[in-house]
Parts: structure tokens; sequence; C-alpha cells
């Protein structure tokens, strides 16, 4: 049997492998696509999409829950099963619709995660395959718990695919899926409690805000256990024990559910790099500023799995994608990433935005700061939906009037800091921003404000 050549061989077919591939093979080139799990990646089948189905309810209830008494009289009714059959809407196409679309290009398809065999070589599907350009584009996967029992805790996937919610559940870690989904749960009554091994949630985002966050969470009756190393999880008749270190003291909680929410880590232990000579680190594949391997030149990794400065952004995986295509093809556009102002959000709600340096980065850096940190539920947008937590900090230099850092809490949080995104990366100062007409009184309006 002969050994298949290909062009462009790319693993992963997320928003990174899937920008990749069908790039290539619209400029003429030979390409296959590989990948363990249904097509279409993370984002759209288990991750930011299906999710983000899953939120828009418990904004309904979150608003509802703050104007009762002030024109809401009955808090709605809602069916979970309902919820996730509409979910089921936005997922259940994916696989397919994908598949259908590499066939039509012509993009030979492997249902596996290849191995490395040397440099030029993997092994898939029991083939031996040669490629000239090869991308790494496998994302991220749920971190496992090196603890006894770790087995009986569920990872998001699994959450996302709840048939029922039972009546208590524990989220170890305080990232952003333990909080996210912890608020989602919250909020359809279950009894929420949300452990981690630091002294706080959220431990990459900014302190203060954090902190209004965090007694929005309280109020919604999550509990919370810091500085708890979790060191088992045991199986009881009708719950789970989960036993922790809290400073040297044995803690326990007993809960009918356990969801591991420990973190993410990049998707390479089955692809054995070593054999193609592919440097990587706990980040992911070590890349150059082309997003090349900086040890094997026919390697490019995109996406959450590349150990560059970019965050595990779907946005900014299509970007990554559109460098590396740009390399492998000697396109006339950027071959190397200048990365931009990367915003995160936390789809908690309230939200918690964030994008820039933070107070502690921009007065390392030694610019000349000033530093506003504001809870405004007075301000008309909080007040008209009787929101206690609408707060913000925003970092200026003051030598240029420009904008370093913007981070917020609030009920649209996600869809602000996008303005303060557009004025960073257009290097607007924060007086044209405060002289431009926004239509009022809309959320985007009081930025103006805020710087």
């Amino acid at each position: 049997m002969g050994i298949d050549k290909f062009d462009v061989f790319i693993i992963g077919t997320g928003t990174a492998g899937k920008s990749v591939a069908v790039e290539c093979v619209e400029a003429g080139k030979k390409v296959a696509i590989a990948d363990n799990r249904e097509f279409g990646g993370t984002c759209a089948n288990r991750g930011c999409d299906p999710k983000k189905v899953l939120v828009g309810l418990t904004e309904i209830l979150s608003r509802a829950e703050k104007l009762k008494g002030l024109g809401i009289t009955k808090m709605p009714e809602f069916s979970w099963a309902d919820l996730m059959t509409f979910k089921e809407t936005f997922t259940d196409a994916v696989p397919a619709s994908t598949e259908k679309k590499f066939k039509k290009l012509g993009i030979k398809m492997y249902h596996q995660s290849p191995k490395f065999i040397d440099k030029q070589t993997i092994s898939v599907e029991g083939k031996t395959v040669k490629f000239d350009k090869l991308v790494i584009a496998t994302g991220n996967k749920p971190l496992e718990l090196k603890i006894p029992g770790r087995e009986w805790a569920i990872i998001s996937d699994d959450f996302l695919e709840l048939k029922e919610l039972p009546e208590s559940m524990i989220f170890i870690g305080a990232g952003y899926l333990g909080m996210e989904f912890a608020h989602i749960a919250a909020r359809c009554g279950v009894e929420v409690t949300v452990m981690d091994a630091k002294a706080r949630m959220l431990s990459n985002f900014d302190e203060d805000m954090v902190g209004y966050l965090q007694k929005a969470s309280e109020e919604l009756g999550i509990k919370f256990i810091y500085d708890a190393k979790v060191s088992g999880i045991e199986k009881l008749q009708t719950n789970y024990r989960v036993t922790a270190d809290q400073n040297g003291k044995e803690i326990s909680v007993k809960v009918k559910l356990v969801v591991n929410a420990a973190g993410r880590v990049p998707a390479i232990d089955e692809l054995e790099l070593e054999k193609g000579k592919v440097d990587f680190s706990k980040k992911g594949i070590t890349v150059n500023e082309h997003l090349q391997s900086t040890s094997n030149e026919n390697v490019y990794a995109c996406g959450d799995v590349s150990a560059s400065e970019g965050l595990p952004l779907t946005p900014l995986s299509s970007q990554e994608a559109r460098i590396v295509v740009a390399n492998i093809l000697k396109l006339d556009r950027a071959r190397e990433y200048d990365y931009p102002p990367q915003p995160s959000v936390v789809f908690t709600l309230p939200n918690l935005a964030s994008v820039g340096l933070s107070e502690k980065e921009a007065k390392e850096k030694g610019y000349n700061v000033h530093v506003e940190v504001k809870n405004v539920p007075e301000w008309f947008n909080a007040k008209r939906i009787n929101d206690k937590y609408y707060a913000y900090k925003t970092i200026k230099d003051k030598d240029r009037g420009l904008v370093l850092g913007a981070h917020l809490v609030g009920d649209d949080a996600g869809e602000m800091i996008n303005m303060f995104v557009m004025a960073m990366c257009g290097k607007l100062d924060c007086e044209t921003l405060k002289g431009m007409i926004f239509t009022y009184p809309s959320w985007a309006s009081d930025i103006k404000a805020m710087v």
C-alpha cells in the first residue's frame, strides 16, 4: 500500500484548523485534516456557543429577580429539558455540516489523532502519511485531576449535556468555566459550592472587580471554599464526598454532583511530538513569531495549543490561522503576529470583562498612570434594572491621554469592553472619546464617563 502525501496536513477541526484547511485548499494545495472528536471543534460543539445559549436563560431569570416588586410579580417558570433541546439546535448539525464542507472542497478527512513518526511523517488510522507542512490546531482540553476518585467528576462537556440538574453540585476550580457554570446552575436552583486552591476566584482578573463579582455570587447563594487543595472524591450511596486540605486541615463537602473545572491544558499528549522533533511546554507548542515550531520548520501551531502571546480565545485562533496560512502560502500579508489588545469576558451575571494592562502592569512598565475605580449602581443603566453591581477600573496614561487598560463588572460588560478595544486599537485619546456622540441611554455611552 502506498504512502499518502499532502502539501498541508492539519490536526484539529475547530476555528483555527478549519480556517487553515479551507484557505490552503482554495489556493490549490492538497490538504488533509484530522480530529479525534466530532468535527467542528470545542467552541461550536462543547464550548462558547452552547454555553452562551444556557446563559441566555439565566439572563432572563437574573433580570426578573432584580425587578421583582418593580414590575415583575412572579418569576418566570423554566424547563431545563427544553433549554437543552434548544441548545442542541445549535450543536447537533455542526459535525455533519463541517464534514460536508470539507468533502465538497476535496479535503481528505481522518477521524483519529495522528502520531508523529519523524519530522515529516505521521501515522493516522493505520496509514503512514507524509506532509510538506503540518499545522497543529488541537486546542485545549480539561486538566485531569491527579487525585483518587477523579473518575467520579464530570467535565464541562458533560455539564453541557446534563439531562436534568441535581439538587447540589461542587465545582472544583474558580476560573472561567467554574464560575460561568456555577452561575448557570445556581440561577436554575442548584445549591452550588465552588472550591479552589487559590485565595480567590479568577486570579488573572483585576482584584477590585473580582471583589464585586464575589459579592454578587454570594448573594446568588454560591458558597466558596478557598485555599483548599482537593485530595479525593468518594462515591457514597446517594452523594459524593469531596475531601480537601485547607491550610493543613482536612475538610469535606457532600454533594449530588462533582464538576472538574480545574482548568484546561494543551491537547497534545496523543501526538508523540518528541518523534517529530516538535518542542513544547506546559503552555503548548513552542513557536516563533511566525507561529512556526522552533524545532521543526515543517510544523506550525495556531489557536489555543500554541504557546504564543495570544490568549486562548476563539477570535484570536482565526487570526493566528491567517498568519500560519500567510507563511505556508507565502502570501503578501502579515506573516508575523503583532498582538492587539485582547479582551476577556467571564459570562457570569454580572459579566466580568477586561482588556489591556492591569494597574500593576502599567506601573511596572513605567507609565505615568491615572487610575479610576468606582461602583456606580446609581448610573441610569444600572438603576433602571435595579443592579447593585456596576463597576469599572480604567487605567490611563496621563502623558498621552490614552487608555492602557479597562476592567468592568456589569450586566452588559461583555459588550461594553469592545468599545475600549476599539479605542485602544485605534489609539483614540480620552478627550476624543469624550467628544464622540453615542446613542443614549445605552451602555456604550457610559464609557465617556469612565475615561
